[in-house]
């Protein structure tokens, strides 16, 4: 397994080691003692699967009462992956990491807690998995404008079309007014 430094050094991309052949492969997905040496000692508690068409847009988001680290990757599909470094004291506070993640490339990324994650399906349909460092809590959960200028995130949305959100993405708060860590 390896790990990739991003350009916000507590954000990861973790590439596995595959063995294939002509009847298929295998790979490790998770080491609970590397991913502690490479990303911090974390104990994961809870694990979702969702499943979203072509065009479909969700996040940003986070926490603000049981703050999520989230493991990320996609085993259907292809999508455009990011997190925003919600962090006031950070150095990298407001910037973004973007990766495209699928199922050819079985890359995951590492989204630590004080951060917001959102993804862009690029395919006709994903189907997305992530490992969770604390329970989900609707009543601190916040949505950032995918949109937002000051952020300005790059996604790379199909011949300029709008991505289909939503209706708590598309009522998502500003950065300058979302609550930070």
């Amino acid at each position: 397994m390896k790990f990739i430094e991003t350009k916000i050094p507590d954000v990861k991309i973790i590439e596995p080691t595959v063995f294939g052949d002509e009847r298929g492969f295998f790979m490790e997905t998770f080491r609970t003692s590397l991913f502690n040496e490479n990303c911090g000692e974390r104990e994961f508690v809870q694990e979702n699967h969702s499943k979203s068409s072509h065009g479909i847009l969700r996040g940003l988001h986070y926490q603000t009462e049981n703050t999520q680290g989230k493991l990320v990757r996609v085993v259907s599909g292809e999508v455009f992956d990011v997190a925003v470094d919600m962090r006031e004291h950070s150095s990298t506070f407001g910037q973004w990491v973007g990766v495209v993640l699928s199922a050819e490339n079985k890359r995951q990324l590492w989204v630590p807690e004080g951060f917001a994650h959102g993804f862009y399906v690029m395919s006709d349909e994903a189907e997305f998995v992530y490992k969770c460092t604390d329970y989900y809590n609707p009543k601190g959960d916040v949505s950032v404008k995918w949109d937002d200028p000051s952020i300005a995130i790059e996604w790379p949305l199909v011949d300029g079309k709008q991505p289909n959100l939503s209706d708590k993405d598309r009522a998502g708060v500003s950065f300058e007014q979302a609550p930070k860590f």
